[in-house]
């Protein structure tokens, strides 16, 4: 019996497996997850000023009933700016007081939870924490992706970089330097460790919420 056909289609196999966990990992939640916060990260590094703008990333805060994870926040004398990473595609509609917004790719329509009401929470959860008031805590989504806006949407409502002429637009100090770095440094002590255990944690609690519904 001649092997050598088997052998060339099982290398031909392990050819295209590797391939085929790209691909797949590339499509995924989580990379799409990983690629937002990447551009909003570099965004922040590029085009903010390091000593005025202080970003911290991927903070998962204790609340009453749980936890609450917040994609960046980003602490200045003009504010702390609570960001909300949206990596989609197609076309968006939706409005400041609707509850749930649509995205359409060509014949398909899905929906989704406005993000404004989703960041609201965090932006809640921090203004007690730290014991600020909402002039002091602005919430700003980013939705990074091949993404079109098709209503008209609040300036907090972002696509890719915009998000930073949305910070840059506040130029009234509402904290001194020296709250700044106390509240650079409390929200650092007051979050859980980054780590698997917290994130798993935190997606059970986000899933027993939605049981409730």
């Amino acid at each position: 019996m001649d092997l050598a056909p088997i052998l060339n289609q099982v290398g031909m196999l392990w050819y295209f497996i590797p391939a085929f966990v790209i691909i797949t990992l590339l499509k995924s939640a989580w990379f799409k997850g990983v690629f937002g916060e990447f551009i909003v990260n570099l965004s922040a590094k590029l085009l903010l000023d390091k000593r005025k703008y202080h970003l911290i990333k991927n903070i998962t805060l204790p609340t009453e009933d749980g936890s609450t994870q917040i994609d960046h926040i980003i602490v200045s004398e003009y504010g702390i700016f609570v960001v909300e990473t949206k990596n989609m595609k197609g076309w968006i509609f939706g409005g400041l007081n609707q509850k749930i917004w649509t995205q359409k790719i060509y014949k398909y329509s899905g929906k989704f939870q406005n993000p404004l009401h989703q960041n609201y929470k965090h932006t809640k959860v921090l203004e007690a924490l730290l014991e600020l008031n909402k002039s002091q805590v602005f919430s700003v989504i980013v939705f990074v992706g091949d993404s079109e806006f098709k209503t008209k949407m609040p300036e907090n409502v972002t696509h890719g970089s915009g998000y930073i002429k949305f910070i840059k637009s506040k130029t009234q100090s509402v904290l001194t330097k020296s709250e700044v770095k106390e509240i650079v440094s409390r929200i650092e002590a007051g979050r859980l460790t980054p780590s698997f255990k917290t994130n798993r944690e935190h997606i059970k609690h986000i899933k027993a919420i939605a049981k409730k519904k």
